[in-house]
């Protein structure tokens, strides 16, 4: 991989575990609404080589995207992986023939979820694997007791080095951590959604990772005045401010920003190296405060 230096530079999620703190989310690899095949194949080959090119070392997926695309296209691009590219992925959700997102979480299912992630990564073992839990965008109460044992089984078994959560709450973190160690956490968290901040602060004193999807609000895109206002004022992008306030958010904190095009991808690496005024990091850290 290409020794370049990233902004944020790595976090240890275990000891054979280093992430680069600015990642590469896999979802908007596949078809429109994250259902079919890409547009471009050939561009979404691209884009990942590039990903390996810049030295990034993290890359999000899920098999229920597409279903299968983004995997398949990983797979393709990037098989046989380079050293230290570390592949994460979640289980927990499957496809229906609308495109639509139904809970696939009995145990049986999640086993055979990791099972085609193994087989159309092209992967023996899973570096990552989250269990999502809660709904699109928000937990939702109850046990995951059985749904964890299940993966933690597989880890004892030798297909999955390491786990992880994703949509949770503190409480389904902490009845995680009595089954099996958890190293990362990935919730919907962004400037104005900060129903998670005692939760990044929770986590960082624990060494465990944050991964924060939709740094603008995903499908239904964030509408804040005080952003816009920020970015306008500094001369910079909207994705910018956004990408820029996570990363200096936490220390914890794992950007996984993603794109179709290579343009965009650079663009998105030099977004996270924007240096955010002590000024404008109170203003946008004002809007969760509303």
């Amino acid at each position: 991989m290409t020794d370049t230096t990233l902004p944020g530079g790595t976090y240890r999620l275990a000891d054979d575990l280093d992430l680069t703190r600015v990642g590469y989310g896999a979802m908007q690899l596949a078809g429109p609404g994250v259902f079919g095949p890409p547009a471009d194949r050939a561009e979404a080959v691209r884009v990942l080589r590039t990903v390996v090119e810049l030295g990034i070392t993290h890359i999000d997926t899920a098999d229920f995207y597409g279903p299968h695309v983004t995997n398949e296209v990983i797979r393709e691009a990037l098989h046989p992986y380079a050293d230290g590219l570390h592949i994460v992925t979640k289980v927990g959700a499957r496809r229906d023939a609308d495109g639509g997102w139904p809970h696939a979480r009995e145990p049986h299912e999640l086993v055979e979820q990791v099972h085609d992630n193994l087989r159309n990564l092209g992967l023996e073992r899973l570096d990552v694997v989250n269990l999502r839990v809660g709904g699109f965008d928000a937990p939702e109460p109850g046990s995951l007791a059985p749904q964890f044992e299940a993966l933690a089984e597989l880890q004892q078994q030798g297909l999955i080095k390491h786990l992880g959560l994703s949509t949770v709450n503190a409480e389904q973190l902490a009845e995680a951590q009595t089954i099996a160690p958890v190293v990362c956490v990935q919730n919907m968290y962004n400037v104005a959604r900060r129903e998670d901040d005692a939760l990044v602060d929770a986590t960082a004193e624990q060494g465990i990772a944050y991964v924060p999807y939709f740094p603008l609000g995903g499908f239904s895109p964030l509408q804040s005045g005080t952003l816009d206002a920020v970015a306008e004022r500094l001369g910079a992008s909207r994705l910018t401010i956004a990408l820029s306030w996570l990363l200096q958010r936490s220390p914890n904190m794992l950007l996984i920003p993603g794109t179709s095009s290579v343009a965009h991808l650079r663009d998105n690496v030099a977004s996270a190296a924007f240096a955010l005024p002590a000024d404008a990091v109170a203003e946008l850290d004002a809007i969760g405060a509303v």
